[in-house]
């Protein structure tokens, strides 16, 4: 009776424990740990995720990392990606699908040494600007279609650096403006030793280039199975508070970033910096993709003259069954 009881009592915390187990969610980055992807960092610390009975690993990104790739590879359940990156992935083949829109505007800018000369982008002729690649080049590719500036270094165009990700070649002068993001480069070129009055700065946004940044993205496949929709509901729904948590909380929320460092690159000055930045991109966004910004991002895309991003506007590319069930 004694070993009966003990081999129950055994049985039953198995199965308790079965029924607890929390279901595994891979979220590849775009980019290292730091506070652009707060909103991850804070929901895994502060236990939104537990609560939705998931146990998530955060793996971050780097200069030779690919999310899509990642995805496609089975590396990753889901990805934070640019949307023009996204798009134009999509459009070669891989289905990438975003299910959420946590960054409701850009922060990508360029930014350019004022004694260069460049007082407007109709000054960028002759010019050499650094661009990131990996897929961040498609929002600069589509602004200089849409102004009519060859990319190619030809007679009336721009000479194209790939830029590295750091702002070395406009500190050196081996580029006359460089890509810059409102919570990260500019900062690093104002730490550097440029004075603000030193530099001019022209927002995509402004530009009327107006693509949307840092969205979630799955496989479109995946979506066909219930239970990945589930995980999914929950995961985006967990990722909002966290957001929504580090909007109102940016220094702490900062503080959980460098928590997860652990390359230790990041400050705690230059990271709630960031934080307090990334706010003011996040802001308005209940997580639910706006028709009207992915709209616009697709115009932008496709506004690219003989050489655009897309050649053609995206077909199931976004979908709001996870927001609709999520938020």
């Amino acid at each position: 009776m004694k070993f009966s009881t003990i081999a129950l009592a055994g049985a039953l915390a198995l199965s308790s424990a079965a029924v607890n187990a929390a279901d595994k969610v891979t979220l590849q980055l775009k980019w290292v740990t730091q506070a652009q992807f707060a909103g991850y960092y804070v929901a895994a610390d502060q236990g939104f995720y537990k609560d939705e009975g998931l146990d998530v690993e955060i793996k971050p990104g780097g200069p030779d990392i690919a999310p899509a790739q990642v995805l496609v590879g089975g590396g990753a359940d889901v990805i934070i990606d640019w949307m023009p990156s996204a798009l134009a992935t999509r459009e070669k083949g891989v289905p990438v699908v975003n299910i959420a829109q946590p960054f409701k505007s850009s922060g990508m800018m360029l930014t350019c040494r004022k004694d260069t000369g460049i007082k407007s982008a109709d000054d960028f002729k002759g010019k050499t600007l650094g661009v990131w690649f990996f897929g961040n080049e498609y929002p600069f590719l589509s602004w200089m279609s849409k102004l009519g500036i060859p990319t190619d270094g030809s007679a009336g165009g721009v000479k194209v650096l790939k830029q590295g990700f750091n702002v070395d070649p406009i500190l050196q002068k081996q580029a006359d403006c460089v890509s810059t993001m409102t919570y990260n480069e500019y900062w690093q070129i104002i730490d550097a030793g440029l004075d603000a009055d030193e530099l001019i700065t022209f927002k995509y946004e402004d530009e009327g280039v107006s693509t949307l940044e840092d969205g979630i993205y799955v496989l479109e496949d995946a979506l066909a199975d219930e239970a990945f929709q589930d995980k999914m509901v929950r995961f985006v729904r967990a990722s909002m508070k966290g957001w929504k948590w580090a909007e109102e909380n940016p220094d702490e929320a900062a503080e959980i970033v460098l928590d997860n460092d652990a390359s230790g690159a990041q400050t705690e000055e230059h990271q709630k910096r960031m934080m307090g930045e990334i706010a003011k991109l996040t802001a308005g966004s209940n997580g639910a993709l706006d028709f009207r910004d992915y709209s616009r991002t697709v115009i932008s895309l496709l506004d690219g003259g003989s050489d655009p991003v897309i050649t053609k506007a995206p077909e199931g590319a976004w979908t709001s069954i996870i927001t609709d069930k999520a938020l």
